[in-house]
């Protein structure tokens, strides 16, 4: 049985009260980081992406360390689609005594409704302006703190300090996960996962190439620079 962290569990009562408060377009999800695969451990009102525990984190590379608005550990208001629907998410991360990131609490709120009463309003207000676009990850951030923050969930997602025993496929996998999740966006990423790795840039750059060419969706993006 995993064992579940006192201080995230301190957050679950909190995420209730969220999603009761406004309701069935609102959704809270707590997540532990430190268990980056299944980093989803709890879900109040799961009806706006259908969350549930066991899951791992889909924004948080992407939509928060990497937004431009990302301050304080938190970011808010940033716009994603799921299911042809545009869903308004706010993010804080959640530290221990010591100061480590170990999750993250985020609020999604389904517009849909918002768009529809948008919709007749505008039949009276012809100059509103036009809908809110999706938010786009900026890559002018705080640097240091994101990669301290990336370079922690890389040792979470690999797990063992000794990797002499991975196989190729053990690699792969990680690379698959890794760059599906959007780990590869942050600078200095490709050496911290070869170094941990202990296999050469040039390999990591060969698995990311055999990974996307086994899987070949359109949301991947090519590496940072180093």
């Amino acid at each position: 049985m995993t064992f579940m962290n006192k201080i995230l569990q301190n957050f679950f009562p909190v995420a209730d009260m969220l999603a009761e408060t406004f309701g069935s377009c609102c959704e809270v999800v707590v997540h532990d980081l430190t268990h980056p695969q299944n980093s989803v451990i709890y879900v109040a009102n799961n009806k706006v992406t259908g969350r549930t525990p066991g899951q791992s984190f889909e924004h948080l590379i992407k939509q928060v360390l990497l937004n431009s608005k990302f301050d304080n550990d938190r970011v808010s208001n940033y716009i994603f689609e799921f299911d042809k629907k545009k869903i308004k998410s706010s993010s804080s991360l959640i530290r221990d005594e010591n100061d480590v990131v170990i999750g993250m609490l985020c609020i999604n709120i389904d517009l849909t409704m918002f768009y529809q009463a948008f919709a007749m309003l505008t039949e009276f207000l012809p100059d509103v302006n036009e809908n809110p676009t999706v938010t786009e990850p900026d890559s002018s951030v705080k640097f240091d703190e994101v990669t301290s923050i990336v370079d922690k969930l890389i040792d979470n997602i690999i797990g063992s300090d000794d990797t002499s025993g991975f196989k190729k496929k053990d690699n792969l996998e990680i690379i698959d996960f890794m760059d599906k999740k959007g780990v590869f966006l942050v600078k200095g990423a490709v050496d911290k996962i070869a170094e941990r790795l202990n296999v050469s840039r040039v390999t990591i750059y060969n698995y990311l190439d055999e990974v996307r060419n086994k899987h070949p969706e359109k949301d991947r993006n090519e590496p940072a620079n180093t």
